[in-house]
């Protein structure tokens, strides 16, 4: 079982994750709070709502669980157990009933007396009951998904504005309000080790608890050190180099190569190959590892797309890559103009395999699904780096979020990318709980390379991974499913993503240095 604690997390995030972990097979149990939601069981009442959601700060979500209406929120831990569960008769009451005991057995760890309550779900305290922890659960074909929400320090006045499970006549408490002082990191920890003795050994993560500092405290390597023989590569301006970069400029076209310094560019583009990068140069977010401009950015150019598929019919390329800035200034996150990009691809160069690597667009659905819609033949998203360090390396991104998005793409039939740097101070474990995720919520193609860093103002290099150590970290990846494994220290997004696609098309495993 793999259990995570994944911070503060969109509850519609959330449940594409669950999907996509459902789908899999595996064993999960995923940690979390959610932002102020509002959730509706397949039996709620509406009228158990009694206020607008929205002029409370909170969603209203209608969702596939057992149960009435409960508020997630801040200080709450919620709980979602992802498992096989035998089909046999009675098998769901008894997995509800396992639920109810790990909360019991740990409200006790916290000396709160938990108890059941004949006829009423959840896990109850008090003579008079007051209701702790909420539990909905839904099972499908053995499969289990949603779980428990018990109330550390939430804000109680939230439930004020519910009845809270359809139930008028009990109250809502939490451990705050029985005079309990603990942390959620505190709760956390029981939880995943009784959860551990309930459901078996287990693989953890988590990302962090507290927002790091921008830069590391350790100074890493220093920008002027001297690279490894491995990472050196030579310059190579040769004609096929000269020819694209023109296209380039009589286009008016960026590419990520150039934008993000990416030390594969003389290569690729002396085979014929770049990656375009749409939506402008200048990007909204500023993660700690990435080269890109972040002043205010322009506004979109609606000619782009068809630049984008001159260059591509000019170089005759057999299989394009796209990808853009993030654009959270924009109300699709700059969706559209990846449906446009695709679209005129194709209507250009019909036999062109197209490959997207998109933001995550905040994890809005129309806006992912405007992208899915136009049908590329790759959809990439990057998680960039293990769960502990994403708010260091991506402060504005979400681990659970990027996991979601890539799940919602293999819900719609996408064949799905993504990949990790190395060298910002993570385990060789933590990869491969990364990479474990990733094949979990169905991704096809992995890339793994080393972390360059791009200036002084950047992320530090906390040390150079070893050819050896990329190759053990690929035969890992390998074993676990994924179609194809790019892994090197050069490796980046796009590198040999034509030989990418071709073994996932082929459907025969292959792993490339």
């Amino acid at each position: 079982m793999q259990i995570r604690w994944l911070g503060r997390v969109r509850y519609r995030d959330a449940l594409a994750l669950q999907q996509g972990l459902f789908r899999s097979g595996r064993d999960y149990l995923l940690l979390q709070e959610h932002h102020p939601v509002y959730t509706l069981g397949v039996r709620a009442d509406p009228a158990n709502v009694l206020v607008d959601p929205a002029s409370v700060g909170a969603e209203l979500v209608r969702t596939n669980r057992g149960g009435d209406v409960t508020y997630h929120g801040p200080g709450q831990l919620v709980g979602y157990p992802i498992l096989s569960v035998p089909t046999a008769a009675g098998s769901v009451p008894a997995h509800v009933h396992g639920i109810e005991q790990l909360v019991i057995d740990a409200l006790s760890a916290f000396g709160v007396e938990g108890r059941r309550l004949e006829g009423y779900p959840g896990v109850w305290v008090g003579s008079r009951a007051r209701k702790i922890c909420a539990i909905g659960v839904r099972v499908s074909r053995g499969r289990t998904m949603h779980g428990f929400a018990l109330n550390v320090d939430p804000d109680m006045a939230m439930f004020g504005h519910i009845v809270p499970c359809g139930i008028a006549d009990k109250p809502v408490t939490s451990l705050a309000a029985e005079g309990v002082r603990a942390s959620m990191a505190d709760v956390v920890a029981v939880v995943s080790g009784l959860a551990e003795r309930r459901w078996g050994p287990a693989d953890s993560a988590q990302v962090a608890w507290d927002a790091p500092p921008r830069r590391s405290s350790r100074p890493g390597l220093t920008v002027g050190e001297r690279k490894p023989e491995w990472l050196r590569v030579k310059a190579d301006m040769g004609p096929a180099y000269r020819s694209l970069r023109s296209t380039m400029r009589a286009l008016d076209l960026v590419t990520v190569c150039e934008e993000a310094g990416c030390p594969n560019i003389y290569e690729c583009w002396a085979d014929g190959t770049a990656t375009f990068m749409i939506n402008g140069d200048r990007c909204t977010r500023a993660c700690g590892f990435c080269l890109v401009d972040t002043r205010k950015p322009a506004p979109p150019d609606p000619a782009e797309p068809e630049r984008v598929a001159e260059a591509v019919r000019r170089m005759g390329l057999a299989h394009a890559v796209v990808t853009a800035v993030a654009r959270d200034d924009l109300a699709d996150g700059g969706a559209s103009a990846f449906a446009a990009t695709i679209a005129s691809i194709r209507w250009a160069c019909p036999a062109t395999a197209v490959e997207v690597l998109i933001p995550d667009c905040k994890g809005d659905p129309e806006a992912l699904e405007a992208v899915f819609g136009a049908r590329p033949d790759i959809l990439n998203h990057n998680l960039e780096t293990v769960a502990r360090l994403q708010r260091a390396v991506r402060p504005s991104a979400s681990y659970a979020r990027s996991l979601a998005v890539l799940a919602r793409a293999k819900a719609a039939g996408l064949t799905t990318k993504s990949g990790v740097m190395l060298g910002l101070g993570e385990t060789a474990d933590e990869v491969r709980s990364a990479l474990v995720d990733l094949r979990a919520v169905g991704v096809d193609i992995v890339t793994i390379g080393q972390y360059l860093r791009p200036s002084a103002a950047h992320l530090p290099v906390e040390r150079w991974w070893e050819p050896a150590e990329f190759e053990a970290l690929a035969a890992d990846a390998a074993g676990l499913g994924f179609a194809h494994v790019q892994a090197s220290p050069l490796t980046r997004s796009s590198y040999h993503a034509r030989a990418a696609a071709g073994a996932a098309a082929t459907g025969v495993p292959a792993v490339a240095g």
